[in-house]
């Protein structure tokens, strides 16, 4: 096990312990808070990449970005618990998921062809099509046991929009040419001893790249849920 994903683990691991003491404290508002101010950091993480690289094009994705930050708060802070907990386990269950399997097995059912090679050349397609599956999986359990796919059908794309919001973030860090949310910002030092909370003091990742998927699933959900 290589120590960026060891850290990740970690990381991951204390911030859901975090997250679930967070829904079930006070009606749920310290966990609303904390992703508040993860989606703010992540939008100044954000813009600094224009101290990298500026355009009108890189505008426009940017002012995207900031939407899916905006209302994927919007949409989390609006729901009740029992409603959050598939994106909970299927937003992060496709990330880890598609991590897990594309280390496992990358390569050897489809060999070096991959998905998106001009956006993310690491992912692999086992990654890919095995995290979708336990994401739409572990959404459809739960909907299960609650007895509850009349109403919360829409949940089941929380793996394919986890997939999406990924995506878009690794276009948008190439437009500025940006391999980690964090690496402009974390040359400060009171950044980075604010990037330990999400294992992105030794320049990987950042919080941008945590709430990156979440946010963007949620924004779309939030659209959704506004039109059914």
């Amino acid at each position: 096990m290589d120590k960026n994903f060891r850290v990740r683990i970690i990381v991951g691991l204390a911030l859901f312990v975090v997250a679930i003491l967070g829904l079930y404290t006070f009606d749920g508002k310290p966990f609303k808070i904390m992703f508040a101010l993860f989606a703010a950091v992540a939008a100044v993480e954000l813009l600094s990449f224009f101290k990298r690289k500026s355009s009108f094009d890189n505008t426009i994705l940017a002012i995207v970005e900031l939407g899916f930050l905006f209302y994927g708060t919007l949409f989390v802070n609006q729901i009740d618990v029992s409603h959050f907990w598939y994106i909970i386990l299927g937003v992060p269950g496709y990330d880890v998921f598609a991590y897990l399997f594309g280390k496992m097995f990358g390569g050897k059912l489809f060999g070096k062809s991959r998905p998106f090679p001009k956006i993310s050349k690491n992912k692999t397609w086992e990654g890919t099509l095995f995290g979708l599956s336990m994401a739409i999986g572990i959404v459809t359990l739960l909907m299960a046991i609650r007895g509850a796919f009349s109403t919360d059908w829409m949940y089941l794309l929380c793996g394919p929009l986890a997939l999406m919001g990924d995506l878009f973030e690794s276009f948008l860090k190439r437009k500025f040419n940006v391999k980690d949310s964090n690496e402009i910002l974390i040359k400060n030092k009171a950044f980075e001893k604010l990037e330990v909370l999400v294992g992105g003091s030794e320049g990987h990742g950042g919080y941008l790249d945590r709430i990156d998927s979440t946010a963007f699933a949620a924004a779309v959900l939030l659209v959704i849920s506004t039109f059914i």
